[in-house]
């Protein structure tokens, strides 16, 4: 019976294939007839085969059925400040963890009841216009988030300080997943929504450029606008003015908020402008050498030949990531308070075995094996 083709809907494959952004050729990588599928030919894919189209594109096997693709907004309509061409441009890896992205925060919306369970939403709770003050906007996430800058000096290394982060924004109700996006120019993303708005993290990159991005994200968030991260932000100077407006501030409120102007004047006081003098401040302040280098580099107390270099020399110096364990890796990924979320949901029997696998993206058979794991983690 499995192997009989299962009658559907060319034009929903089609929609499928697209809304995940696999061109034609691509998705024939894997499935070989899938151009087949897509035509008016009567040749269809088996109940096996549609569960790798559904796994593959991200989206419900249940749609397949449908008589015609639904209607659904595209995702790019939140992403006000990435024009369309840009958009466009995003590899296929990437436009689908947007999608699986998008799961997730449809998933919080159905496990929550449609309401954000924080006692406060900062993207509610705070409002700020283009033309406001960076250093303003600034301060006053610090002090909504509750972070002084003391608190920052203490913890041990960027692995505190990212997981400090999280769960700062995580009390004022912003979800943050993470993922392999296997893409280096792409750092993260944001979805954002009235209830539920979530950042999602390349877990590849190093933990001082996804607290950067923690906050690149939270400043589109803040805008009421989704975003994402990208090293080459050349595609800024086409956008309309306030758009672009935004973009720059995203960038550089994420920088004053890390790393304060006046606190980082006080600290760098009498020392000079080298290589040695960055690793003890991005020490401090638990961000990236060529973050603090890059600050000489503004202020020209450096060359732009003494910047690249440092950077190539740094960047050389990177570890490679080690392949970690598979419960471990996926806590991270999702965040304790998520999969939390959805165990006790499905104690509760408001979900079944094979929902509680789809809300965790997981196997049913792995299910106990990461209770274990999570209840180990737990406070």
């Amino acid at each position: 019976m499995r192997n009989e083709a299962i009658p559907i809907t060319p034009s929903i494959v089609t929609w499928a294939r697209k809304r995940a952004g696999f061109s034609l050729e691509d998705a024939q990588l894997e499935f070989k007839k899938i151009a087949e599928w897509e035509g008016d030919d009567e040749v269809y894919p088996t109940y096996p085969q549609l569960e790798k189209l559904a796994d593959k594109f991200k989206v419900p096997i249940a749609v397949f059925f449908f008589p015609e693709p639904p209607d659904l907004p595209s995702i790019s309509e939140t992403f006000r400040t990435l024009g369309s061409e840009q958009f466009d441009l995003i590899p296929s890896k990437v436009r689908l963890l947007l999608r699986k992205a998008r799961a997730f925060q449809i998933g919080l919306e159905e496990l929550n009841d449609g309401r954000n369970p924080a006692e406060r939403l900062i993207t509610r709770d705070l409002s700020f216009q283009p033309n406001a003050s960076i250093d303003t906007i600034a301060n006053s996430i610090r002090k909504y988030l509750g972070v002084p800058l003391e608190q920052q000096f203490g913890w041990r290394d960027n692995d505190a300080a990212l997981e400090n982060w999280r769960q700062a924004l995580g009390l004022c109700g912003v979800y943050v997943f993470k993922d392999q996006f296997r893409q280096d120019d792409f750092s993260g993303f944001c979805l954002y929504d009235d209830e539920f708005p979530i950042i999602y993290v390349n877990n590849t990159t190093a933990k001082a450029r996804q607290i950067f991005t923690l906050f690149h994200e939270l400043a589109h968030l803040l805008f009421h606008t989704s975003g994402i991260d990208t090293l080459n932000d050349d595609y800024i100077d086409t956008l309309p003015k306030d758009d672009k407006r935004i973009e720059v501030i995203c960038n550089r409120l994420a920088a004053r908020l890390l790393v304060p102007e006046n606190v980082f004047d006080r600290a760098f006081e009498g020392h000079p402008a080298s290589e040695a003098t960055a690793e003890e401040l991005a020490a401090l302040f638990k961000v990236s050498r060529e973050f603090i280098f890059r600050k000489f580099l503004d202020r020209e107390l450096i060359s732009e030949d003494d910047y690249k270099r440092a950077a190539k020399r740094w960047a050389a110096q990177k570890k490679p990531g080690k392949g970690g364990d598979h419960y471990n890796t996926k806590i991270a990924y999702l965040g304790p308070e998520y999969i939390n979320l959805a165990f006790s949901q499905y104690y509760r029997n408001r979900i079944d075995h094979a929902q509680l696998a789809d809300y965790l993206d997981t196997k049913p058979k792995n299910l106990a094996t990461l209770e274990e794991y999570a209840s180990r983690r737990a406070p």
